[in-house]
């Protein structure tokens, strides 16, 4: 039996004794250590795997990382939470419960989107506010309101609770859910729902924007992603308080309770092959990991381009992978100021003068405009924990192209920032510049070269109509068996609540353990 350091209850800082491992048990591994590959790694225990997780970075969380300097924290990538059932059933898989660990503090209103003009709209999670917000913004749009949220209902039932958690590992699992795709009218994009709804412009976007949450072009992602807004108004948006990297060490606890190592440090550079099935992985030290099974939580295109050798790849060859469409990439700042900015939200989305050209010149164009929305998060107007007494803490996104811009970031990124400084100070931070005291930046160069995101692209493959579900790479691979895909850039797309659901999916479709250990 074999026994791994001992873990850390994190609601009374006392150690428990983790569970023993059987030496005969299958192995797992599961190349990175995001949300995706965490939670796979954990369903993969429960189900009588012995587990290692290989993590490239030095700490555990992927694109969930954090960064920590001069007394601020940042999360480098996802602050909202939504769906935190799912969470709170993979604590209960491991015999806890998530309050124990990790505080939950529910944003209301969600976020404040503030138009270019000036005005804004609230959005809420209370039913009564948010219509008096559609009101007070356009009162003829009420009952177009209220038609799109009993779609966007419809689209969470079919969409998210009947839909999302299948492999779609067969093209008759596509067939089966055919019905309910044609129930939704998902050949739609998003916008072209809401615009069937709503006149006024400004509603238009802050309904519809959603899928630039996981990397998707309202005016090309089907209406099906309708579902989120169902999803936030029904569990609400929430701040893991200490910041979203206390999930992620909240998970990484129940690991270790479980005897499951994450190896940080340890970057994966192939994965082997034996017998015509993946074997294991070699490190880039060198160092050779035995396997029944792997489970890539790695950007999936990277884990076919560079990671599987293109002779055990029929289906997504290096000419298909490259040939797909990807998602934007992001450029992030990360600030903190010696002084609050009381007047600006927890969450805000700050929309420049362009919608849908801005959106054009990103997905279609590839270019990278001089204007921008922006996303802005200070993680302080809740948390006081992130920032030092009487400072706050920022980050501000703004979608940009991927590398196929042919953007040189290198030279491109003081001046991009110094832009979306000049837009921060005329609009909600006023005198912003002469009030920073740290910084730091990520650009898509950032999630090529850092995160091993091909071409750069945040969020993986676009998610299309054409790019999901079935045809999106399975979560059992098409190639080569004995390799399993977790994360953005498989079913069912990237955000908190889609790659905790692949991992779910992951389950419908793994060997039994009992099967694989009278194989090998």
């Amino acid at each position: 039996m074999r026994r791994d350091p001992m873990p850390i209850d994190l609601s009374t800082g006392t150690a428990l004794p983790p569970q023993p491992v059987p030496d005969d048990a299958p192995r797992a591994i599961v190349i990175g250590s995001g949300f995706g590959g965490l939670a796979a790694a954990l369903r993969l225990s429960c189900l009588g795997w012995r587990v290692e997780v290989l993590e490239k970075l030095d700490q555990p969380g992927g694109r969930a990382g954090v960064w920590r300097q001069d007394g601020f924290t940042f999360d480098a990538g996802p602050t909202i939470i939504t769906a935190p059932f799912m969470l709170e059933e993979l604590w209960a898989m491991a015999g806890r419960r998530l309050a124990d660990d990790v505080e939950l503090r529910p944003m209301e209103p969600f976020y404040r989107i503030r138009f270019d003009d000036g005005s804004h709209l609230d959005y809420s999670g209370d039913p009564a506010r948010m219509r008096a917000e559609i009101a007070r913004l356009s009162p003829g749009d009420l009952p177009g309101y209220d038609a799109f949220v009993k779609e966007s209902d419809l689209c969470y039932r079919l969409g998210f609770e009947k839909l999302g958690s299948i492999a779609y590992d067969t093209l008759g699992d596509l067939l089966r859910a055919s019905p309910q795709l044609f129930r939704m009218r998902g050949w739609r994009s998003i916008h072209q729902m809401v615009a069937g709804h709503l006149r006024d412009p400004r509603l238009r976007i802050a309904l519809s924007f959603h899928p630039l949450l996981i990397g998707g072009n309202p005016f090309a992602v089907t209406c099906i992603y309708s579902l989120i807004n169902t999803l936030e108004r029904r569990y609400g948006v929430h701040w893991a308080m200490g910041g979203t990297g206390a999930l992620v060490r909240g998970l990484v606890n129940l690991l270790a309770s479980r005897g499951v190592p994450v190896r940080c440090n340890a970057e994966v550079q192939e994965i082997t092959v034996d017998g015509g099935r993946a074997s294991g992985v070699r490190l880039a030290s060198g160092e050779r990991r035995h396997a029944e099974i792997v489970v890539s939580n790695a950007d999936t295109a990277w884990t076919y381009r560079h990671l599987v050798a293109p002779t055990h790849r029929r289906h997504w060859t290096d000419q298909r992978v490259d040939k797909a469409r990807y998602s934007m990439s992001l450029f992030v700042w990360y600030f903190g100021t010696r002084r609050r900015f009381d007047d600006v939200p927890h969450h805000m989305m700050l929309l420049g003068p362009r919608y849908k050209g801005l959106l054009d010149d990103i997905f279609r164009r590839h270019h990278l405009a001089e204007d921008f929305s922006l996303y802005l998060h200070r993680p302080s107007a809740t948390d006081p924990s992130v920032a030092p007494p009487g400072h706050d803490a920022f980050y501000v996104l703004s979608p940009v192209p991927h590398l196929d811009s042919g953007t040189d970031w290198a030279t491109q990124a003081e001046p991009y920032r110094q832009a979306i400084q000049r837009r921060l100070e005329e609009t909600v931070l006023p005198g912003l510049g002469a009030e920073i005291v740290s910084s730091r930046i990520t650009t898509p160069q950032d999630f090529h070269d850092r995160l091993l995101s091909f071409k750069g692209a945040a969020f993986g493959m676009e998610p299309l109509l054409l790019q999901s579900a079935w045809f999106r790479p399975h979560n059992r691979s098409e190639d080569l068996p004995g390799l399993y895909l977790v994360g953005a850039g498989t079913h069912p797309g990237a955000g908190v609540p889609g790659v905790l659901m692949s991992a779910k999916a992951l389950e419908s479709v793994l060997p039994s353990v009992k099967e694989t250990r009278r194989a090998s």
